[in-house]
């Protein structure tokens, strides 16, 4: 039988349970069978939502490229954020993949009214008087290395902290950061709008 969990990945751990050169893994977090690993992953320096498995067929659904499927991010950046910034992210920009240009595909984009509440990042994001941040929410069907850090940074606004708040139907909700809840299969293909054949 298959295990599903939902966790919610610190700020600089790796999304791996192997150990490695003196940096946090999962595996100083949650407690799962050997067999489980994360579907996709958060970059060490990115916090927020991580599906952990032994289910090869949801892994391979996940990661395939043609299968779009929604991630929401919750983005704090560097600046006051411009509607025309926010329309530039939405339209798609250029990023570089791999020393290759490539174009991001349209988007959900939109700038919080007022900072989300979330989570105390610890360490905390370096407070500058002088310099103004804003917080705005990012969904894409599509997942490039580091491509929402690689948007802001394109439409000059640099990431300061990165959430992934939602897979499709899958959300944080009440989990805090290094927190961990078992799911059944049934529920979590319902809410990544999976038949189970």
């Amino acid at each position: 039988m298959n295990h599903y969990f939902i966790a919610n990945k610190p700020f600089n751990v790796l999304s791996q349970f192997s150990l490695s050169d003196g940096k946090q893994t999962l595996k100083n977090f949650f407690n799962v069978p050997s067999n489980v690993y994360p579907v996709g992953r958060l970059d060490y320096d990115s916090e927020g939502l991580l599906i952990l498995t032994d289910d090869k067929k949801l892994n391979h659904f996940l990661l395939d490229p043609l299968r779009g499927h929604e991630r929401e991010y919750w983005v704090q950046v560097e600046g006051e954020i411009t509607q025309e910034a926010i329309d530039k992210l939405k339209q798609g920009i250029l990023i570089n993949i791999n020393g290759e240009m490539v174009r991001t595909k349209k988007c959900s984009a939109e700038k919080f009214s007022s900072p989300p509440s979330v989570n105390k990042r610890n360490p905390s994001i370096r407070f500058r008087k002088s310099i103004p941040d804003s917080w705005i929410k990012i969904i894409l069907t599509e997942g490039k290395n580091r491509q929402v850090r690689k948007m802001t940074a394109g439409v000059g606004h640099p990431t300061l902290r990165l959430i992934r708040r939602r897979i499709e139907n899958i959300t944080l909700a009440n989990l805090h950061s290094g927190k961990m809840k078992e799911i059944s299969q049934e529920e979590l293909y319902n809410l990544l709008k999976i038949q189970k054949k």
